[in-house]
Parts: structure tokens; C-alpha cells; sequence
């Protein structure tokens, strides 16, 4: 019977110590969690990441969502169903009773960042690959570094390798027992990065870093700097451009309406309004009716907002304006009232909130280029203003219409006297006039809020550019909504985006000192008179 005793205890011995020697990593790792100290949940983290186990990516997301829970010294994962697993097995457990999330903090959810990141290197997806090589980048962990090294050695994807460099550079440059060489190695491919991200690592190295290294840091650093400035400057020059392709398109109408008839049409940024509202209730249809045509709302809102806005500007003008001829006071006076009756009116009827207008998925993302960011939506702005502005062209210099247009400008009572009917044209310019701010409100929806106060925002703007560049020109609207654009988005950055537009408006007025026709004056008896 001792005999047998002895046998047992030495059996149950050896199972004890078969069941220790096969315990993992992992195992070894997950009491830590239940320890309560946020060192050694850190600690956990590396070493469950760096397990392999099939468990370790369910632990870590657990931890980083607030599930990863402890109850007596067990560590439990929480579903989103408030099911409770086992975190060591995974198999699915009662849920115990006193169970407790683990407690984080900020360097424990660095940890926890760097570890999934660490774990999804190697992911057969080259887009998870590419996150989890940035988030290695930022949290420059050191133990992610065999990790990197094997990535590197497999990975085909070229903008997902330049990521994994970036990463290996991180971590060398901070790691205290990397050598000279390759911190020297990590700064060139820093440098090659060439962003603000590369640019404060090299700023900011560990103490008893040596000299050549911060030497090198520093040169690197410069460069750095050079080439943000370039950059910021060209970013700064396409902004401009961008602004200046909104203020063609809210300026191009007017300088239609106020060439050819004298009138200061004060409504006119609420027709820019009445083409916003008009894409508002393009998507509504679609998205109620035809869902699939969503990517085609904007080409069929176009025409619609053309229509829309035109047929308003028309019955302004033959109810109001055309009894107000000549006395250029009384139709600002007169306009700015519409401008208020068309704001209430939109109010009443959509409510004073902002519409949302959605944007289709062609218009979705930005373009890359070098330092450069190009959002679609802002590209496509550009390219459609320059396309009204050709169209616009090609209209006055081929067409009837343009041509009794031009001679009504140039000198209305000759043009009279030829047989033109003028108050036609009236109504038909400042219908086409209106009908250009409608498309104008169109891509407008694209970039700013759909709301009552939309074309406030772009009457000023739009008559400084149509005096500027010069009354009834549609080059001096062109050249003077690209320079006050580009003007306007290079003196930001210095002055403030209040006086900056103050000091282009005192320019402006000093400028129509010595040139009060603007940029670009029109030709012809009546308006050299």
C-alpha cells in the first residue's frame, strides 16, 4: 500500500512538471494581467504578443476595448454580449463573480498599440500591414524590431516596405545599444521620409547620443525643414487656387449681370444659395428612389440647379429690376430686400439647420504628391470652374445671345437703335447670370455647409473680384479671383485669415485709385464715355 502511494505521488509529481515545462510564454504571461500593477500588465503585453498563441490577438483587442477582465487571479475575455470566456483556453466560461476590466493607462495603451501592430506585420492584407507598420512607427517599440526585420525580408508591396523602414529607423534611433552605423543608417531613411512625424524624431534624440549622430541628426533636420517650407508653400499656392476657383465660379455670373445691365445684384449669393438646396433635393429623390444613381447626383443636380436658379434671376428681373434701371442705389437697396425674402423663404421651408449634401465616392480621397495634398473634391472644383468659364467663352463669342449680350454692354443705346431688343437680353443675361451661380451653388454643396447663409459667405468676395479684374470681363474675373485667391491663402499663414482679407481689401481700394476700371477694361463708345 506505501509502495503504491509512493508511485501515485511520484506520478502526479511528474505530470505537475510535464504541465509546467509544456506551459508557454503565454501561460506564463497571463497571471501578470491579474497582478493589478500597470508594469507588469505591460510586460504582459510583450510577451503574449511575441507568443504566437492563437489566443494572443483575442487578449490584446480584449485589453485595448475595455474586455479583457480579472476575477481570483483568472484573467477572463468579455464579449460584446457579456459572454465570458476563458482567456487561457478560449473556451466559453460562467461569468464570475467580482470580475474587474484591467486597468490601463497611457503607456499601457502605447504598449497595446504597438502590440497589435507587432502581431499584424506579417498579415497577408498589405493594408493592415501598412497600419501596423505606422503604429509600430509612432510607438518605436523595441520589441517589434525581429518582427520588422522578417517583414521587410518578404514584403513586395513598395509603399508598405518604405513604412517598415520608417518603423526599423524609429526604433534604432531610440534604441541605447544600436550602433553609430545604424543609427546613422536610421537617419538617412528618416531624412528620405521627410515629413513632420520624421522631423521631430530627429529633433528630439536620447541623451548621450553621439556627436556624429547628432550632427548628422541635425543636418538631416534642416533638410527637413527646407523642403516642409517647399512644400507648404506650393500646398499654399494650390489652397490658392482652390479658393480662387470657388470665387470665379460665385463671380463669374455677376460679372455677366453687372456688365451688361449696371446692376447691383445683392441677391446674387442667394442664387448660389437656390443651387446648394436644389443638390439637397437631388440626393433626397435619389437617395429615396434610385440609390444606385447616387455617384451621378452631382451631373444630374447641374442642369436642374441651371434651370432653377436662371428661371428665379429672370422673374427678378422682369418684376423689380427693369423698372429700376439707371438708378443704381435703389437696386442694391432693392436686391439686398429679395436677398432677404429668398433667405427667409429657404428658412421656412428647410429650416435654419445646415442640409447635408453628400459626397460621391469618385469626389472621396486626395491624391499624393511628394508633400503635396490633393483632396478630390477640391480637383474637381478646379477643373469645373475652368470648364464653366470655357463654356461661358465659347456662349459670348459664338452665339447670338453672346453677341447682343456684348453689344448691350458695350453700348446699349446703339445696340437699341440696330434692332436689338435690350430689355430681352436683360432678362436673358441676368437669367444666364443667376443660372451660372445656381451650377456655382452645385460645387459649392462639395465644400461648405447647405445652409440659409450659404451665398452671404461669397457676395463681397465676388463683387471685389468683378471690380478688380474689371466690369463685364470674364478674363479680368478670371485673373482677379486667381489672384485674390492665391493672395489671400499665401498672406494667411502671416496675417490671420481676418486681416489678411482686410489688407487685400485695402489693396484693392488703392488699386481702383489708379485704375478704376479694374484689371481689364471694357472697349466701346459707350462705356469710354
Amino acid at each position: 500500500m506505501t509502495s503504491l502511494r509512493c508511485i501515485l505521488q511520484a506520478f502526479f509529481l511528474l505530470i505537475g512538471m510535464m504541465s509546467a515545462a509544456m506551459a508557454g510564454p503565454y501561460e506564463d504571461a497571463l497571471p501578470k494581467f491579474a497582478a493589478d500593477s500597470y508594469a507588469d500588465t505591460e510586460a504582459a503585453i510583450g510577451a503574449v504578443a511575441g507568443s504566437g498563441h492563437a489566443q494572443a490577438m483575442n487578449v490584446v483587442e480584449a485589453l485595448r476595448d475595455g474586455r479583457l477582465m480579472i476575477a481570483a487571479g483568472q484573467v477572463y475575455i468579455r464579449d460584446a454580449a457579456g459572454q465570458f470566456a476563458d482567456a487561457a483556453t478560449g473556451r466559453a466560461v460562467e461569468p464570475p463573480a467580482g470580475a474587474k476590466p484591467v486597468r490601463v493607462n497611457n503607456r499601457v495603451r502605447r504598449a497595446v498599440e504597438a502590440a497589435l501592430g507587432s502581431m499584424t506585420l506579417l498579415s497577408p492584407d498589405a493594408g493592415i500591414r501598412l497600419d501596423a507598420a505606422r503604429a509600430v512607427f509612432r510607438s518605436r517599440d523595441a520589441t517589434a524590431l525581429p518582427t520588422i526585420e522578417r517583414a521587410i525580408a518578404q514584403e513586395s508591396d513598395r509603399n508598405v516596405r518604405e513604412a517598415l523602414e520608417s518603423a526599423r529607423a524609429s526604433i534604432l534611433l531610440n534604441k541605447p545599444d544600436s550602433s553609430s552605423a545604424e543609427k546613422l543608417a536610421a537617419i538617412e531613411t528618416l531624412h528620405a521620409r521627410g515629413d513632420q512625424d520624421a522631423l521631430a524624431l530627429l529633433s528630439s534624440l536620447p541623451s548621450g547620443t553621439p556627436a556624429e549622430v547628432s550632427d548628422a541628426a541635425s543636418k538631416a533636420a534642416d533638410g527637413i525643414r527646407s523642403q516642409l517650407a517647399l512644400w507648404n508653400g506650393v500646398q499654399n499656392v494650390w489652397y490658392g487656387i482652390s479658393l480662387g476657383s470657388v470665387l470665379l465660379l460665385a463671380a463669374i455670373g455677376l460679372s455677366i449681370t453687372f456688365g451688361t445691365m449696371g446692376v447691383i445684384n445683392m441677391a446674387h449669393g442667394e442664387m448660389v444659395m437656390i443651387g446648394a438646396y436644389t443638390t439637397f433635393l437631388v440626393q433626397e429623390a435619389i437617395r429615396t428612389h434610385a440609390p444606385g444613381l447616387f455617384g451621378a447626383s452631382l451631373f444630374i443636380a447641374l442642369p436642374l440647379a441651371f434651370l432653377v436658379a436662371g428661371l428665379i434671376g429672370i422673374l427678378i428681373e422682369r418684376t423689380v429690376i427693369r423698372f429700376l434701371y439707371g438708378r443704381p442705389l435703389e437696386t442694391l437697396l432693392a436686391t439686398w430686400g429679395i436677398s432677404l425674402i429668398l433667405q427667409q423663404g429657404v428658412r421656412t421651408i428647410f429650416g435654419p439647420t445646415n442640409r447635408e449634401v453628400g459626397t460621391p465616392a469618385w469626389m472621396s480621397g486626395a491624391l499624393e504628391l511628394g508633400g503635396l495634398s490633393l483632396t478630390y473634391n477640391r480637383i474637381a472644383i478646379v477643373v469645373f470652374a475652368f470648364a464653366v468659364f470655357a463654356a461661358l467663352l465659347l456662349v459670348l463669342r459664338y452665339t447670338s445671345l453672346g453677341l447682343y449680350v456684348r453689344a448691350v454692354t458695350q453700348n446699349r443705346r446703339m445696340a437699341g437703335s440696330m434692332g436689338i431688343r435690350t430689355n430681352r437680353i436683360d432678362a436673358l443675361a441676368f437669367g444666364l447670370g443667376s443660372g451660372v451661380a445656381g451650377i456655382a451653388g452645385v460645387a459649392l454643396s462639395q465644400i461648405d455647409n447647405v445652409s440659409p447663409n450659404l451665398g452671404q459667405g461669397y457676395i463681397i468676395d465676388s463683387f471685389m473680384v468683378v471690380v478688380f479684374g474689371g466690369v463685364g470681363n470674364l478674363w479680368g474675373t478670371l485673373v482677379g479671383a486667381m489672384t485674390l485667391g492665391i493672395a489671400n491663402k499665401l498672406l494667411e499663414p502671416y496675417a490671420g485669415a481676418v486681416l489678411g482679407k482686410i489688407l487685400l481689401l485695402i489693396a484693392i481700394i488703392l488699386f481702383i485709385q489708379r485704375r478704376p476700371r479694374g484689371l481689364f477694361a471694357l472697349k466701346g463708345r459707350a462705356v469710354e464715355a
